[in-house]
């Protein structure tokens, strides 16, 4: 099978539009980043980690994302692929990167998100034997800390837990909307001191779904395709939290497969 089997339609932004405008974008079609075009040329990607990232640094305090340009959170690191190439290769290529670029010259002829990857595998196994290693948090982390561990560990989201207890989750997506929030709503003088009292327990999400630690592979894959999420906890047989099985993950055990 090759990538343009799989591929779909990307979304793109022009350069020239705010970061608040990428993010209602993002939120309308349900999407976790967007390609950044200038004059229809392929100039980058923007993705809620990255804006989480420029929402939270010291010298954008004070800004509302209304102002800020999507340039300020593109990232030129793009790795295009070419229609033909097979999807064993493409999968490998994800293990670095949020998305595949498939172009024709300088045509834009579609994406391979991880999604789009996930819909074209067949995986045997079981959850423990893909799984990584959980990074949690605790309801009563600061945001600011929690956006730093997903940008330094590159996550995209950290299960909550409390008193040994998985409660909830918190996604780079729940990171970027509370900070856009913020800086919209306090201050530009107050917002400084204020940042330190956003919680996780503010922003996190407690309707969260999980996977036990025999669930098979294909059964994950399918669930986490139905609920459209990007990861699931996984929890043995006493309830306790034993890893984090993500789309990545997938990729990196097809890897070691081969």
């Amino acid at each position: 099978m090759m990538v343009k089997e799989i591929m779909s339609t990307p979304m793109t932004i022009d350069k020239s539009e705010r970061i608040g405008h990428a993010l209602d974008v993002m939120e309308k079609h349900d999407l976790r980043r967007l390609l950044v075009t200038s004059d229809g040329k392929l100039g980058g990607t923007i993705t809620m980690r990255q804006i989480a990232r420029v929402l939270g640094t010291r010298q954008r305090l004070g800004l509302p994302a209304s102002s800020l340009h999507v340039t300020s959170a593109t990232s030129d690191s793009v790795i295009k692929v070419h229609p033909d190439m097979k999807i064993e290769d493409a999968v490998t290529l994800l293990q670095k990167t949020s998305v595949l670029v498939v172009m024709e010259e300088e045509k834009i002829l579609g994406w391979v998100r991880p999604k789009d990857m996930l819909k074209a595998l067949r995986i045997t196994g079981l959850a423990a034997d893909a799984m990584r290693t959980p990074l949690t948090a605790t309801p009563s982390d600061r945001l600011i800390h929690v956006r730093r561990v997903m940008l330094d560990q590159d996550v995209g989201r950290l299960p909550v837990m409390e008193n040994g207890k998985l409660i909830g989750i918190v996604s780079e997506r729940d990171v970027a909307k509370s900070l856009r929030a913020f800086k919209d709503l306090v201050p530009s003088s107050q917002q400084e001191a204020r940042i330190k009292n956003l919680l996780v327990s503010d922003i996190m999400s407690r309707d969260v779904r999980s996977l036990m630690i025999d669930t098979p592979l294909e059964e994950a894959r399918k669930r986490m395709l139905e609920l459209d999420l990007g990861g699931m906890p996984v929890l043995n047989q006493n309830n306790e939290l034993v890893g984090m099985l993500t789309r990545r993950c997938f990729f990196d055990y097809l890897v070691k497969q081969r």
